[in-house]
């Protein structure tokens, strides 16, 4: 055998190696997806603003709807949650750019610009972008009036400033393009404020005219009511959440996955009912009516509501009590019921009060009632839901609310929604439905108004005082802090109620009852 023999395989084995090698070189240098990084990361990291409508902190912790939909997507990947809340608009997208942030989740409207260089997943809901000016004050009806108007109202009120939107938003894009058809019209960005800010400062009459989404006005009304709407200068533009515009398309293919899941599954939905289901009509003379209570009222029972709560948010019993009377002690209705919390005879024996107008006794006797028709609610409601259920019960009775369940899904809708089941609330008073019912006639419209008007004087509630805690001068805020959230099972697994086969003892007075932690960014990456 000639030497070369003896090389050649010593020689082919060298070259083997080398090849493998230099493929697993090829391998480790691929970059990794958007995906891969999250996951290895073990955090999502979602950049979000600070309202009530997105993210903030309440008595039990963070709440919101992108905060509940980033806590879901989370758990799709199987990674845990940080919240990144912004108080400054302009902060969210150079996070997102720089990535220091994967997605943004704030609620915002897909415009042109934002578009450029970030791509929008689905949208989830819609707005409309409205002028909003202080009632009682000169209204423009359009655009092309309010330029014309504008050198007057500037004269007739030189110590106001005339018209501000928040800075890196899209009001000041859509003002921007204004300017190319009315060049004389004049507007001042703000880099301080909030969209918030701006509501209350018009409120105030400390500024003539701002912009916002048209569910922020509608959800500002409940604490600034001399906020209106002039006109829409938009028609309604979709919101979605946001991520980078790359190649890599992982992690934008798995949010649009998840949304259709979402929405086919009715969590989607079923989170709006939550957070903007309640909106509806306005009416100033009813919200002034409650702001002024909110100041004169409200500070005697706190105390009393705080103690008594137990399980549920005491500002909801606050709200709960003021949709029965009005916080007036002495209250009494042409039925009989009495008290803060208007209870029936029957039902003040049955949770043990014995004088319906001590207010003590009436607000733990009311929790009680409440936390009873809750205990009640079947278990295959959404836990989020239960509440209005429960509060739906508490006004016409257990027995027909699940009356109002069994039309719902006879109708073919889901008698596990909110949504769906205050939509044929009103069928209990109607024959050709409430015939067809184990309980008969009921008030159905008065019920799902009155459990609305909670909702409403709730959301009302949380606005006052989250303003009235920054009038204190607590300013501790740190833009685009970290608020860290460990991943855990936050639904439990509940099965399927037979509506038609339940068994509903009908109350003999049902139809009377009318610790995230926090870590501040580094400020120069703002």
């Amino acid at each position: 055998m000639t030497p070369f023999a003896y090389k050649f395989p010593v020689r082919a084995l060298w070259l083997g190696l080398l090849s493998l090698i230099l493929v697993g070189c090829q391998i480790d240098s691929e970059p990794k997806s958007e995906l891969e990084k999250i996951r290895e990361r073990g955090v999502l990291r979602v950049g979000t603003l600070n309202n009530p409508l997105s993210y903030y902190i309440g008595p039990d912790g963070p709440t919101g709807l992108d905060y509940e939909l980033a806590r879901e997507f989370a758990k799709e990947l199987g990674v845990k949650l940080e919240m990144k809340p912004a108080y400054r608009l302009s902060s969210l997208f150079p996070a997102l750019k720089n990535g220091e942030v994967d997605i943004i989740a704030a609620g915002l409207s897909q415009s042109e610009d934002r578009l450029k260089d970030f791509r929008a997943g689905p949208a989830y809901y819609y707005v409309s972008q409205q002028v909003v000016y202080k009632k009682g004050g000169w209204r423009p009806r359009n655009f092309k009036q309010l330029v014309e108007k504008q050198q007057e109202l500037l004269k007739d009120n030189p110590e106001l400033a005339f018209f501000s939107v928040v800075d890196d938003s899209h009001f000041e894009h859509t003002l921007q393009a204004k300017q190319q058809k009315y060049p004389d019209f004049q507007f001042h960005v703000d880099s301080n404020s909030d969209v918030n800010d701006l509501l209350k400062k018009v409120s105030q009459g400390e500024l003539l005219f701002t912009m916002a989404d048209s569910v922020e006005v509608s959800l500002s009304q409940r604490v600034y009511p001399e906020l209106t709407a002039a006109f829409e200068l938009t028609e309604d533009q979709p919101i979605s959440w946001f991520t980078r515009r790359a190649d890599d398309e992982s992690l934008y293919a798995l949010m649009i996955e998840f949304f259709g899941n979402l929405k086919q599954s009715g969590y989607l939905a079923s989170l709006e009912e939550k957070y903007i289901g309640h909106i509806g009509a306005f009416d100033y003379v009813d919200t002034r009516a409650f702001i002024r209570a909110l100041d004169t009222r409200l500070p005697k029972w706190t105390p009393l509501f705080q103690k008594y709560s137990a399980e549920f948010d005491w500002r909801l019993v606050a709200a709960l009590a003021y949709q029965e009377s009005h916080w007036n002690p002495y209250a009494k209705s042409p039925t009989g019921v009495r008290g803060l919390m208007m209870l029936t005879l029957p039902t003040a024996r049955s949770v043990g009060v014995v004088d319906r107008l001590h207010p003590e006794q009436s607000i733990r006797g009311g929790v009680e009632y409440l936390r009873r028709m809750m205990e009640r609610v079947p278990a295959s409601i959404p836990e989020h839901e239960k509440i209005w259920f429960a509060l739906a019960s508490y006004n016409i009775g257990y027995g027909h609310m699940m009356d109002a369940r069994r039309l719902t899904k006879n109708q073919g809708a889901d008698p596990d929604s909110w949504a769906d089941v205050k939509d044929r609330l009103p069928q209990l008073q109607q024959k050709k439905y409430f015939t067809q019912t184990r309980y008969g006639y009921a008030r159905g419209d008065e019920a799902r108004n009155y459990v609305e008007n909670i909702r409403r004087y709730y959301q009302s509630i949380i606005g006052h005082l989250e303003q009235r805690q920054l009038m204190t001068g607590d300013d501790n805020i740190e833009d685009l802090a970290v608020i860290a959230l460990d991943e855990e099972a936050l639904t439990d697994e509940v099965g399927t109620e037979d509506i038609e086969s339940d068994d509903v003892q009908l109350e003999s007075d049902a139809t009377d009852n009318a610790d995230p932690s926090s870590t501040p960014l580094d400020e120069n990456k703002k």
